[in-house]
């Protein structure tokens, strides 16, 4: 007789049941072990978090390669690869041989207010210790990107050499001494008088929750610094000051850099929780969005209005400024907030670009210290501003609590200082010592050529003229040979 499939299921249960009982008897399950069971599981959680997030933001290495690789020439294109690629190889050493230690180590007495002195190389208990290891490796993908944003400023005539060395200093000196003031335990967050000055009810003093002070604003007011030293690029200015657009080689390089920054975003800002397990997630990835989309669209409506077209480079400008300027205050403020710091970058970036170019003829390539300098600095604003009460207790200025806003214009102006007066400090030497500039002839032909030795694009004829070598020819000949024109904004991206 055929056994039904219902009652044959029964019968296996009940056997199952039968022979696991006596390991059923072993196992007393208690509360406490259900709750050890669970923190486990959120520890884990919590772990796996922050390294994929940290994936995502060693991805926006790329992201930047790519939109500076597109903002300037194709004969220094492998140039800029070679930066990013190495500005991360060595800033990620140097941030293991010294950075981490003075960021996140710890000290004694009024030192802790200053930096770490403990943990180089990963030695001691920072090796034995897995949460320390995950914070290196977090803090490592966070301090390569302030280090790249500097190559975007001084690219087409800078030393691969000298970029090696600055690199270096960056990652092991100018953003962990910054960053433990903020991060680390140190006096802008910690300090008496800032905590009594914030008066934001979780014993803190100045804040910046992902990075727009301790990344961008560090990486933007170095790069000002290494802009302002090396000069500006033979050709980009004429007579009586008269600033030439220098374009780009490829738009859609750039475009498609734009895209994986604003994808990598997604781990620097909501990863920045430490906390897979903290719904605030959700909102921080929101206002993420909310920020970018508002200043790309407001880009472009003030390139449309100024220059009857909008400005594709400058559009993609905003977007990453709209991401810098929310990248402090992402989870402390509302959505609607967000769209308003989105709107203010994309209008301050335009500006600060024509500022920097026309005012203080400072030459940069790609706009970086427009868009990570002063939004970052923005950013630390608008958290003293926008923010709300809903997450921590912190509010800012618009929410009554003037103390806390204060605050962070201290934060903005001692990043400013720090960032540009450390890296003025060490451009000059560099200067005076090795050089920070190739030669005439070397920027003419290209740093591809002069500084490795190949081109990125070998099968490709390039033309000469304005652009010297500016990159692939359309074939042109005799008269048709003009230099293009662009818009005044064209040329630059983040």
């Amino acid at each position: 007789m055929k056994v039904p499939k219902v009652v044959f299921i029964i019968i296996m249960a009940c056997v199952i049941l039968l022979l696991g009982q006596p390991a059923l008897a072993q196992s007393e399950v208690t509360l406490e072990s259900v709750d050890e069971g669970v923190q486990t599981a959120i520890t884990g959680v919590n772990f796996v978090w922050v390294l994929v997030c940290g994936f995502l933001v060693m991805l926006m290495q790329l992201g930047f390669a790519m939109l500076e690789g597109g903002l300037t020439r194709a004969k220094n294109n492998a140039n800029i690869m070679m930066k990013n690629l190495m500005d991360f190889g060595a800033g990620s050493l140097a941030y293991w041989a010294v950075g981490f230690a003075l960021m996140m180590g710890t000290s004694t007495g009024a030192m802790q207010l200053i930096a770490g002195t403990d943990g180089f190389f990963l030695l001691g208990d920072t090796y034995s210790s897995p949460d320390m290891i995950k914070m290196w490796f977090w803090q490592m993908v966070f301090c390569a990107t302030a280090a790249t944003i500097v190559s975007g400023a001084m690219a087409e005539r800078t030393k691969f050499s000298t970029y090696v060395i600055a690199s270096i200093v960056i990652s092991a000196l100018i953003y962990p001494i910054y960053g433990h003031w903020v991060w680390g335990g140190g006096w802008l967050a910690t300090g008496e008088f800032m905590v009594s000055l914030a008066n934001n009810g979780n014993g803190y003093g100045a804040m910046d929750f992902a990075g727009s002070g301790v990344v961008h604003a560090v990486g933007g007011f170095v790069a000002l610094a290494g802009a302002w030293l090396v000069g500006a690029r033979i050709g980009k200015y004429g007579p009586g000051g008269k600033v030439n657009a220098i374009p780009g080689h490829s738009i859609p390089m750039a475009i498609f850099g734009v895209f994986i920054l604003w994808f990598g975003w997604f781990g620097f800002n909501p990863g920045s929780t430490l906390a897979g397990t903290d719904t605030r997630i959700a909102l921080i990835a929101v206002n993420t969005t909310l920020a970018a989309a508002a200043g790309g669209m407001s880009a472009m409506f003030i390139t449309w209005y100024l220059y009857r077209k909008p400005d594709v480079g400058m559009t993609g400008n905003g977007v990453v400024a709209g991401l810098v300027a929310i990248t402090a205050p992402c989870a402390f403020v509302s959505p609607a907030a967000s769209v308003a710091i989105g709107l203010i970058a994309g209008g301050l970036v335009i500006a600060s670009v024509w500022f920097f170019d026309n005012k203080l003829k400072i030459d940069d390539p790609v706009g970086a210290i427009s868009v990570h300098g002063a939004n970052g600095v923005f950013g630390l604003l608008a958290l003293g501003l926008f923010a709300d009460g809903t997450y921590m207790q912190v509010t800012g200025l618009i929410f009554g609590n003037a103390g806390f806003f204060l605050a962070q214009i201290i934060s903005a102006i001692v990043v400013a200082l720090w960032a540009f007066g450390i890296g003025a400090v060490m451009f000059y030497i560099l200067k005076k010592t090795i050089g920070l500039r190739v030669k005439p002839e070397e920027e003419l032909e290209g740093l591809d050529l002069s500084e490795h030795g190949v081109t990125a694009y070998p099968n490709f004829v390039t033309t000469d003229g304005a652009f010297g070598t500016a990159g692939p020819s359309m074939h042109k000949t005799g008269a048709e040979k003009e230099p293009m024109k662009a818009m005044p904004a064209m040329e630059k991206g983040a």
